[in-house]
């Protein structure tokens, strides 16, 4: 599975697609989770246990907005998650499907 993201679209689209790169685990905590990436070895918190909850879903739901509606993610912060799903994006912790 290619994993590139656009640089050229500012934001991060909630309609696409997203899914946890191959190369990513997930390790849950109290306070959120823990992503590792094994090919870059890179390592994301996940602040919050309704973003993991959102990370957990992006691979079954058939759109972001879908999976952060699914975790519990009023519309109202619904920004702030775009934000946080971004920042995964930039580090390659999730990729487009």
């Amino acid at each position: 599975m290619a994993c590139a993201v656009s640089t050229e679209a500012p934001g991060f689209d909630l309609d696409t697609p997203w899914g946890l790169h191959p190369k990513v685990s997930i390790r849950p905590e109290q306070f959120g989770a823990l992503l590792y990436h094994f090919g870059t070895r890179r390592l994301s918190f996940l602040k919050s246990p309704t973003l993991l909850r959102v990370v957990d879903r992006l691979d079954t739901e058939p759109s972001a907005r879908a999976a952060c509606l699914a975790a519990g993610v009023s519309e109202q912060q619904l920004r702030s998650y775009a934000t946080a799903l971004a920042t995964l994006a930039d580090s390659t912790m999730i990729c487009p499907r």
